[in-house]
């Protein structure tokens, strides 16, 4: 009879944590992407996404638009661009971001590129290495709006504070992004919250990485 209730007890908190689970991603990830806070900062990080022989995609060129629309506002002093290549690629994300940016008015010396990072969390420790090299904490992340609750968490855990400006245009605005991407955000939040912070990392990138990687210290 004890041993019944026990079943059923725990049968009980495990339904309940898969309701309440997916629940809270989903809250975190929407309320991110629809009440964005941005503050004067030290930095625009420019998080990478797809381009084509150094000509930024749709998506990419999208985050460089709001991260010069905010450098021109006078948020920050500098902007990075992150993001290394796929393989056979001749240019990295982040080359191609800088020279967007360079011939749409932002001087050279503002902007740096760190070619590194082929997902998110990669590229987080990338950027957020070179910030405590020049002894700054203070970052505005430009990414798409269901990104940016996993992209400030990332960047918090790894010492540095963060704020998202999601794009304003192109195909991954609020209008544009359907219910798979914020189902899929919210399920990729909480698999960095819980098994990410263990070591177990779920790439972005698929199906060109595999779905988990090690991360070795």
């Amino acid at each position: 009879m004890f041993l019944f209730r026990w079943i059923r007890r725990t049968i009980t908190v495990i339904v309940i944590l898969a309701l309440i689970g997916p629940a809270y991603g989903i809250s975190q990830v929407w309320r991110a992407a629809n009440n964005p806070i941005v503050r004067q900062a030290d930095v625009i990080v420019v998080l990478g996404t797809a381009q084509l022989n150094g000509k930024p995609g749709e998506a990419l060129e999208a985050r460089l638009v709001e991260a010069k629309r905010i450098f021109d506002l006078g948020y920050a002093p500098t902007i990075i661009t992150v993001g290394a290549g796929a393989p056979g690629d001749r240019t990295t994300e982040a080359a191609s971001g800088k020279y967007w940016l360079r011939t749409n008015g932002v001087a050279a010396k503002k902007i740096t590129a760190v070619e590194e990072g082929r997902d998110t969390l990669e590229s987080t420790k990338a950027y957020a290495k070179v910030m405590k090299k020049r002894y700054v904490s203070d970052v505005i992340v430009v990414t798409d709006p269901f990104h940016c609750a996993r992209a400030v968490k990332m960047a918090n855990d790894q010492g540095v504070l963060a704020t998202c400006s999601p794009v304003q245009t192109g195909p991954n605005t609020l209008d544009n992004s359907g219910y798979r991407y914020l189902l899929r955000e919210a399920a990729a939040y909480l698999a960095y919250i819980t098994v990410g912070k263990r070591g177990i990392q779920i790439s972005d990138r698929l199906p060109e990485a595999d779905i988990l990687t090690k991360v070795l210290p």
